[in-house]
């Protein structure tokens, strides 16, 4: 053979041998998106009247949406713990925190690098993995997202934030790119649409994970356009008002329409599957809907959430479900998505929803638990259509949430076997969990 017959060889050998391989990898992107502190009923599509939300809306009639989206918890930093190791918090020392604030920047509190999270296990499976917007699992730089797998972080790390100068309730700077600290004019929430908006215009050599974790429409309640907060975030309780809460969610609306037409426009709609949800309840200005509380409590307002996937080609549009589904139920389908396995030490709690999604599985009941201690002492179980529930002040219900979703009719001494019953499986449960931290009364932060 002669040497440019050989050379010639050689290049088409290793065309297709590449092109090969970049065919193989037909793993999807995956978008997260997590809003903070979104009442259940706060999109139009979800019942809101009094302002709409037009590109969240069209995003979930492109896919899935589900009736039966619980958090894994009422509250910021357990949820989180819980999204990121796929376990229900209350196994995890961070999760205990309800929320963790401020007062516990320092070493001894964050997420523990010992138990693997999503974003090391996709970047061990061969993903890209990036992180905007809050983090709030640990202050100190050895419980940083950089930490935990992910490749780069651009966002902030405490539970809240001034939409305008970008700090802390002491007015501290918090604005991190990757580890360092750093400044950015501009509305929070348009500052880390931004950010996403470049990594996925970005060239990738991998399928890519972006987790986007906006601190909207949590407080301080700050309208694209206004001032600092003018009384510090101590003071955030007489903050805001019903029109500036619409124009915090007009605003997310809109940072969500920016992502979805970046991948529309880069043609990557059909290999990338996009999932919308929220942290916990809402409180102030949301709107729950037909459910019963709030923030940092165990009624279905506290823990109910709007949550919707659109995978163009796969997932049939308009479609819905009543599967009951929670926070560290994504961890299992996002991995199951990527190919990657969770670590048999830590293993998930949460259920594979790929199939959910596709329509190739049928709704199934299941039971879920929930327990917060620390800031609210309540516990609930919810087993099938049944829920039990123990209030802060140790009344206890049973509720039908079939027949009565609103938990308007305590069901206990029409059912006192299923009553009963509810209340063994917490308790069986609990006793597999960390022992909850000492009760330090109601706060929000």
């Amino acid at each position: 053979m002669t040497r440019g017959k050989l050379l010639l060889s050689f290049f088409f050998s290793f065309s297709v041998q590449f092109c090969f391989a970049q065919k193989q990898d037909t793993r999807p992107n995956i978008i997260y998106i997590m809003a903070d502190d979104l009442g259940y009923a706060d999109l139009s599509c979800y019942g809101r009247k009094d302002y709409q939300t037009p590109n969240l809306d069209k995003l979930c009639s492109q896919g899935i949406k589900f009736m039966n989206a619980y958090a894994s918890a009422p509250v910021c930093t357990p949820t989180r713990a819980a999204l990121f190791t796929g376990r229900y918090p209350a196994r995890i020392a961070v999760g205990l925190h309800e929320p963790l604030d401020w007062n516990n920047i320092d070493s001894s509190v964050g997420l523990s690098t010992n138990c693997p999270s999503l974003p090391s296990l996709l970047k061990k499976a061969g993903y890209e993995t990036y992180l905007v917007g809050k983090w709030h699992l640990g202050f100190d730089p050895k419980y940083s997202p950089l930490k935990h797998g992910f490749d780069e972080f651009f966002g902030f790390n405490g539970g809240g934030i001034d939409y305008i100068s970008h700090t802390d309730p002491f007015g501290n700077n918090d604005l991190y790119e990757n580890d360092k600290l750093v400044t950015r004019e501009g509305y929070m929430t348009d500052i880390l649409t931004d950010r996403a908006v470049d990594i996925i215009k970005k060239a990738h050599n991998k399928p890519f994970f972006l987790c986007v974790t906006f601190n909207a429409p949590h407080w301080p309640w700050q309208a694209p356009g206004d001032k600092i907060y003018p009384h510090g975030f101590v003071n955030w309780a007489k903050g805001g008002s019903a029109q500036t809460y619409a124009a915090m969610m007009n605003s997310l609306d809109s940072a969500v329409g920016r992502i979805v037409k970046t991948i529309d426009d880069l043609n990557f709609a059909n290999n990338t599957v996009i999932i919308f949800t929220s942290d916990n309840g809402g409180e102030r200005y949301s709107d729950n809907g037909i459910y019963q509380g709030r923030k940092l409590t165990l009624w279905e307002g506290g823990i109910r959430e709007p949550a919707f996937v659109r995978w163009t080609g796969k997932i049939k549009e308009n479609s819905m479900t009543n599967q009951v589904v929670t926070t560290f139920d994504w961890t299992a389908t996002i991995l199951s998505l990527a190919h990657a396995k969770a670590d048999r030490k830590y293993p998930l709690d949460g259920m594979d929803l790929t199939q959910v999604v596709t329509g190739e599985q049928k709704e199934t009941d299941r039971t879920l638990y929930w327990r917060i201690s620390q800031r609210r002492q309540n516990k609930a179980v919810r087993d099938g259509k049944w829920k039990w529930l123990q209030d802060e002040k140790g009344n206890e219900y049973l509720f039908d949430l079939i027949s009565d979703p609103g938990e308007t009719r305590d069901m206990k001494n029409n059912f006192p076997d299923m009553f009963q019953k509810l209340k063994k499986e917490f308790a069986g449960w609990e006793k597999k969990m960390l022992k909850p931290l000492p009760f330090t009364g109601i706060k929000t932060n």
